[in-house]
């Protein structure tokens, strides 16, 4: 992160600008708005309603409103759910006929996968890419936002001539172009939605002071440091995660009033102050600072809870704990996809809504540097196989236990 106030101020202000007139079916997402650290031209948002805005990006803005446009471009993919199942290079654990996806990506390790489901937070080997159909509607229905903003519409074909020319001249083509595919005749097409809302409208806003003196500022900003002499770099050339010193990241405590959550065949509680991204059965809850940048231009969930039902297929070898069977894959996949995560504790038998459930703890690296405690739970219901990820980076553990434990005691079951 590029961790200054005054640009995420200034960011936010616009993104809740361009809200205003954002069509969002009357889904109200808890918006924030960040500017990460990372000279590569790009943004991109999760579906839940976090907005990152690379430091390139705003350099590569001739003016404010082409930083409006790409920010109501990724705003539309958040609109227009896009996001919910463009998740590619994810590596599952197949369970039957469900896929149980668990990941050190969203786990917060650097090199991971998804939760199924709510495998939009993405990190490592995960990444987020939208088809060129998307890139279309979001390009569509960014123009339209600025438009009704106030915002000079044709900043949106403007800052595409930009990267397109940066490509022609020999340049590598933008990181922006790596998971938001440039559409055929993407040009023309915005060029044609400005002409149908009547052209471009009289005292449209194009620039602003406030956005020459960011710009200055983000130009100034130190770089991210890069790994300590004698620590091997990973290939990006980013030193692992748990070489690095942990950042300064400021997570908000757990409040102790609960809200009740229900999903699938089981009921549990959390923190009301903790941002709830679930979708359908899949669950991803977070406080406020729990999702954070990786480095590379993508989130992790560094803090927070996911929960979700598996469906396996087959029957346990005869003899033998279908629970401590299922249990064990799950292990395994974390550890294939994280090469850093290793069992702290092994599993041993708890009850968990007055169910038999296995407690595991794993350590792994964390995404704000340093180590971080995964704590799986698993039980075995008639409908499939219940699991419960707890995430914490290891500076915040003691903060955040006793929270988790009063989570997993909510937990209850329907007969």
């Amino acid at each position: 992160m590029c961790n200054d106030p005054k640009v995420d101020a200034y960011l936010t202000k616009i993104g809740k600008r361009l809200i205003e007139h954002l069509n969002t079916a009357g889904i109200e997402y808890p918006w924030e708005f960040h500017c990460v650290n990372d000279k590569a031209i790009n943004a991109f948002a999760l579906p839940g309603g976090f907005v990152f805005v690379n430091r390139g990006a705003i350099e590569a803005a001739d003016n404010e409103a082409q930083l409006a446009a790409v920010m109501a471009h990724e705003l539309s993919h958040v609109a227009l759910r896009h996001g919910t199942n463009q998740v590619t290079k994810a590596r599952y654990a197949q369970l039957g006929t469900g896929v149980l996806s668990v990941a050190g990506g969203i786990l917060g390790g650097a090199a991971g996968a998804a939760a199924s489901g709510v495998g939009q937070f993405a990190a490592g080997s995960l990444l987020l890419r939208y088809s060129r159909g998307a890139e279309t509607q979001a390009d569509v229905m960014g123009t339209q936002v600025l438009y009704d903003s106030g915002y000079d519409p044709r900043a949106m074909a403007a800052f595409f001539e930009n990267l397109n020319a940066s490509e022609a001249a020999g340049k590598a083509p933008p990181e922006f172009f790596s998971d938001h595919p440039n559409p055929d005749h993407r040009i023309e097409r915005v060029d044609a939605e400005i002409k149908k809302l009547g052209g471009a409208p009289k005292g449209a806003q194009k620039d602003s002071v406030e956005f020459e003196e960011i710009k200055r500022e983000v130009m100034a900003l130190p770089l991210p440091p890069k790994g300590k002499p004698g620590v091997s770099p990973n290939a990006k050339g980013k030193p692992p995660a748990a070489a690095r010193p942990p950042a300064d990241v400021k997570i908000e405590p757990p409040s102790s009033n609960l809200t009740a959550l229900k999903f699938a065949k089981a009921s549990l509680a959390y923190p009301d102050n903790w941002r709830n991204f679930s979708k359908k059965n899949d669950l991803a809850l977070v406080p406020a600072g729990g999702v954070v940048d990786t480095g590379n231009g993508q989130a992790a969930i560094a803090c927070g809870l996911l929960a979700s039902v598996a469906h396996p297929q087959g029957k346990a070898a005869a003899g033998g704990d279908p629970l401590g069977a299922y249990t064990q894959k799950v292990i395994e996949a974390l550890e294939q996809s994280n090469e850093g995560m290793e069992i702290k504790e092994q599993s041993k038998e708890i009850t968990v809504g007055g169910q038999r459930a296995l407690s595991t703890y794993l350590k792994n690296e964390s995404p704000i540097g340093g180590l971080e405690t995964d704590w799986v739970i698993t039980v075995i219901r008639p409908d499939g196989l219940y699991y419960f990820i707890f995430v914490v980076p290891d500076g915040h553990y003691d903060t955040f236990r006793e929270s988790f434990q009063s989570i997993l005691d909510t937990v209850q079951f329907k007969q």
